[in-house]
């Protein structure tokens, strides 16, 4: 049986606005923006070519606005990447190379935090 994973909370304080960063800024698809019903409203973003999305909102976490720490997303690129979400205003580490891949991180206008992935070529992969 496969689990697969199919949404992550991300608390905000600003919905508005947190869906244009992520949007507008970082390029996430804008699938769903629904209210439910009053103090229900369900904004649902993927990220391009992912299975998994983000849904941000009101009365969707009891988490703190800046809480989520370290959400990963791995992309073709550590390069493109960057320069893709810099040319878009967002503000970018530089690239931080690691023996399990190539790092480049940012945050929300909360402060939750991502990290962007390049996958080193499979024969330099370690295994365990």
């Amino acid at each position: 049986m496969d689990w697969k994973i199919e949404l992550v909370a991300i608390p905000v304080t600003d919905v508005d606005r947190a869906k244009a960063f992520y949007v507008d800024q970082v390029g996430f698809n804008d699938d769903y923006d629904i209210v439910v019903r009053e103090g229900l409203r369900f904004v649902q973003l993927t990220p391009p070519g992912s299975a998994c999305s983000i849904v941000l909102g009101d009365g969707i976490t009891e988490m703190t606005p800046g809480s989520q720490k370290g959400v990963q997303i791995v992309v073709q690129s550590a390069d493109t990447a960057m320069a893709e979400l810099r040319g878009r205003g967002v503000t970018t580490s530089d690239i931080d190379p690691q023996p399990w891949g190539r790092f480049v991180y940012f945050s929300d206008p909360d402060g939750n935090s991502w990290a962007l992935q390049e996958l080193p070529p499979r024969d330099e992969q370690q295994t365990s």
